[in-house]
């Protein structure tokens, strides 16, 4: 008989934390929670994902602007740029954060264990950790957060030139002079324009018609447009045939149906997607079923094929992954194998990629809700209607509102904007609370401010912008 747990976590991420301290707070410490997984703890978010991320972007922002700018009567700046140090002061930040958020939160749960291995199921209740010899741990239930790693495509070529993925990147302390990035997603386009930003020449290689796929098209081309003005290349609706290094570069040949072309580039940053870390966990052992990808198949409380099996994060079958998004799953997971009966609500979750502009989303696409419905009422405000994006200077963006047309109900808020991710969650808390573009209209928003322009998205439903002055209702 192996070691005898309550609860046994297999991950040390977002999503395993977030359960290990639910199921210490509903049991008051009594719980005996186990936590299994190697590596760096955090996982994805804090060491190499939205953490480093957001720093290296906004460090990029502040040797950018300063040297375009867009007020009348204000010089432009050169701000020296010593790339080298700007990722010493990110690896810095991320070590802090693993420590204050994850190492000294770990001390304050007593109840939780953590063990250094690699878990695989040996049976429906028996999990094996190898770490030099295994050992064998029995728990009541189990959640696996076992998260995702960065994939590459079957290119010819990459593998023996060499490429960087959103894991990797963080190592390099010297900026390349040209970047090509494989992926059209959140990940090639954050990262693409912060080393367009500190000055490199970035290149876009897409397989689909455009970047961003799960955004509005009119976001999407927007967007496109406003990175192609600051010079960044774009490959859409296009494969990469070869790869191979000459003269010191690293050549690409992309294809598209204007035929063949030849991208040159010092450093090749993939971000195509993302797989699931659980291939090496011999789920078929505890009969906990997957989809084609790997991903686990799970039901609203977050419970497996086995029902003592929860699963939660990136490793899970589902449309969208965040982090956020994983602590929640975490802590419904837990919350339900302590008795409760928490379900997950994705339709309300918002999502964003934070270039700037940001693009944030939440609910139903128009394009979603019609195939749905086969019906809808949609509204679309340029951020050039917004008095405060024009204070700012910054009016190349949109919001776009969309509604059921039978009972005027929120389903849908994208947008394209400067600090779009700070007021996306008025989206979301119309949509998980059944509001309609009426009760937005009903509530007074601050002037100015761009979360003004979900209000005048809404008030566009019964009036024309045009004949109306500031602050109507």
């Amino acid at each position: 008989m192996g070691a005898q747990y309550d609860l046994l976590i297999i991950g040390r991420g977002a999503g395993a934390f977030a359960s290990a301290i639910k199921a210490s707070e509903l049991s008051e410490g009594k719980a005996r929670v186990a936590m299994v997984g190697t590596g760096p703890l955090g996982g994805t978010c804090v060491n190499v994902g939205c953490v480093p991320s957001k720093y290296l972007l906004e460090a990029s922002h502040r040797h950018f602007y300063p040297q375009h700018p867009t007020f009348k009567g204000v010089g432009a700046a050169h701000p020296d740029l010593d790339f080298g140090k700007v990722m010493l002061g990110l690896k810095g930040l991320v070590d802090a954060f693993r420590v204050a958020k994850y190492e000294k939160v770990l001390a304050s749960y007593p109840n939780v264990e953590m063990i250094e291995g690699k878990a695989r199921f040996k049976s429906p209740s028996e999990v094996e950790v190898v770490n030099g010899r295994a050992k064998v741990i029995n728990a009541k239930y189990v959640i696996i957060a076992t998260g995702s790693r960065p994939t590459a495509p079957p290119i010819e070529g990459l593998k023996d030139t060499g490429y960087q993925t959103s894991d990797t990147v963080w190592d390099l302390d010297e900026l390349p002079r040209s970047l090509a990035v494989i992926g059209g997603g959140a990940i090639g386009l954050e990262l693409g324009q912060a080393f367009l930003h500190f000055g490199s020449e970035v290149t876009i290689i897409e397989a689909l018609q455009r970047i961003i796929a799960p955004t509005e098209p009119e976001i999407s081309e927007a967007l496109q447009k406003k990175l192609s003005d600051e010079g960044m290349k774009f490959y859409t609706k296009a494969r990469i045939s070869t790869i191979q290094k000459a003269n010191g570069k690293k050549v690409l040949e992309v294809v598209t149906h204007k035929g063949k072309s030849r991208v040159e580039a010092d450093e090749i940053l993939v971000a195509t997607g993302r797989a699931p870390n659980t291939d090496e966990l011999s789920l078929e052992r505890a009969g906990v079923k997957t989809d084609q990808r790997g991903l686990i198949k799970v039901d609203a409380s977050m419970r497996t094929s086995n029902k003592r099996i929860f699963a939660a994060g990136d490793c899970v079958s589902k449309k969208l992954m965040l982090e956020t998004l994983a602590a929640r799953e975490g802590v419904i997971a837990a919350t339900n194998i302590m008795g409760g009966r928490a379900r997950v609500d994705y339709l309300s979750t918002p999502w964003a990629v934070f270039t700037s502009p940001q693009i944030a989303g939440v609910g139903y696409t128009e394009e979603e809700y019609v195939k749905k419905t086969r019906a809808c009422s949609c509204r679309t405000l340029g951020l050039d209607r917004v008095a405060k994006a024009e204070m700012l200077n910054e009016t190349e963006g949109l919001i776009k509102l969309i509604v059921n047309p039978n009972d005027g109900r929120v389903v849908g808020l994208h947008a394209l904007s400067p600090l779009a991710t700070e007021y996306v969650l008025e989206g979301a808390i119309a949509i998980k609370h059944g509001f309609t573009y009426e009760d937005i209209i009903d509530t007074t928003h601050i002037f100015p401010t761009l979360a003004e322009g979900v209000k005048l998205a809404a008030q566009s439903f019964t009036r024309s912008i045009d004949r109306m002055s500031c602050c109507v209702e």
